[in-house]
């Protein structure tokens, strides 16, 4: 098992000014749907000649995001952050925001995580964010009044209902206050982004540094708005520097202030002081272009397993689950990946198999009716077997059939395993 590195945290170059020229960081563009439409924004994910958020060359996939992550290591050795900031909101892309940061963490362990968010939906993931050490989180707060909010903000769709209005912006303050508790609660480093629109929210800023202060927000950047033609906010004026400035001087005297942004792409790369998304966007390209297949998408293989030598645990026995790889010609354990607490019945398989959204096989002593047929759906195939790990990997990765170690007990309801019989199937 690869060594975990231990990671730095004060070497985040948008949290910590002093090391901007010395750490960078990597947006990987994994996030297009967004589920907010804000006045200000025009998402043109094929955009090369605009530097502002939103902007992306192409669209990454969670593995192809993976190998791009290696190349821009393999090129600029001082990147510490990865982060995923869109194009769009990277929960209204649950699925393949944690399958990235999952892959992330797992093949580069030293590498810092960061998000940013309108704040609307993350609420669910907090707690696995946590676990997967996701230190940073930004959440993009433009009015703590639902009134001014309205005027910002054209619709909120949560789930398949679109609200518009203050009713649409209460339900978006609503969750970004909630959201910023959670994360402070989970340890969670926040800081706040507000879009400065003139005649908007310009005078209000002031409210909004308010609150996040009560909440203990760490850090507020008042950003200037970027007019976009097209947009019902493309003909207003971008604030100058002095009124960013006295703006930024009022707000301190509640949160410490970032004056070092650069409103940076969704593909950015580089550090702050020496960019370099243009140098890298036909390595971005490139990794665009990667096959979708198995092998790509869902290179890993979950195991369930009592002392980590033989595949010999029931799957609602299991609290942790082996997660491994092909490694030249043998194979390698990445690490562990917590399993849903029992007791959560179909949610409980519905949240396993997004944890598991990179693996292509899961292997069990045994396992229930029902998470197996939710984890099939979700394209991730199960066997159950008892036998060496290594035996059933070899079969695993070179297509053959890893049924010829079954050994299926009695179900959990016959009382052929030793849990509570409440969580199995």
């Amino acid at each position: 098992m690869k060594e975990k590195s231990r990671k730095d945290y004060s070497k985040h170059p948008c949290f910590n000014a002093a090391v901007k020229g010395r750490f960078g960081r990597v947006h990987l563009p994994v996030a297009p749907k967004c589920n907010i439409q804000c006045n200000f924004c025009n998402r043109k994910y094929d955009c090369v000649n605009e530097s502002r958020p939103g902007v992306t060359s192409t669209v990454l996939s969670p593995a192809q995001a993976a190998v791009y992550m290696g190349k821009v290591l393999d090129k600029e050795p001082r990147i510490s952050v990865a982060g995923i900031a869109g194009p769009g909101d990277p929960f209204a892309n649950p699925d393949e925001t944690m399958a990235t940061l999952r892959m992330i963490s797992e093949k580069f362990p030293g590498i810092i995580l960061c998000l940013a968010t309108n704040g609307l939906a993350i609420g669910p993931y907090i707690e696995e964010l946590s676990r997967m050490n996701v230190s940073h989180v930004t959440v993009t707060v433009n009015a703590v009044d639902p009134e001014i909010g309205a005027r910002i903000y054209s619709f909120v769709r949560d789930g398949k209902i679109v609200y518009r209005g203050v009713q649409g912006a209460s339900l978006l303050l609503e969750r970004q206050l909630a959201a910023i508790a959670g994360l402070k609660r989970h340890g969670i480093t926040v800081k706040v982004n507000n879009i400065v629109t003139p005649g908007i929210n310009d005078t209000r800023v002031e409210e909004v540094a308010g609150k996040m202060g009560e909440l203990g927000v760490d850090l507020l950047n008042c950003m200037a708005m970027f007019p976009n033609l097209g947009t019902p906010f493309g003909e207003l004026p971008q604030p100058d520097k002095k009124q960013m400035a006295d703006i930024r001087n009022l707000a301190e005297k509640y949160l410490p202030q970032m004056r070092h942004c650069t409103r940076c792409r969704a593909d950015a790369v580089g550090l702050l002081d020496n960019d370099r998304t243009a140098e890298f966007r036909g390595c971005l390209s490139a990794c665009a272009s990667l096959p979708a297949t198995d092998e790509v998408v869902r290179p890993y293989v979950a195991v369930c397993t009592k002392e980590g030598v033989l595949v010999n645990q029931h799957l609602g026995e299991a609290n942790r689950l082996q997660i491994w790889e092909q490694d030249g010609d043998g194979f390698r354990m990445i690490g562990e990946r917590q399993a849903p607490e029992a007791g959560g019945g179909v949610r409980r398989w519905t949240a396993l198999a997004k944890i598991l959204g990179d693996c292509r096989v899961l292997l069990a002593g045994n396992i229930g009716a029902t998470p197996e047929a939710l984890l099939e759906e979700s394209g991730i195939r199960t066997a159950v077997m008892n036998g060496f790990i290594e035996d059933a990997l070899a079969a695993v990765y070179s297509g053959r059939d890893v049924n010829v170690y079954r050994g299926r007990r009695e179900s959990c309801a016959a009382g052929g395993c030793s849990g509570t019989g409440s969580g199995c199937g």
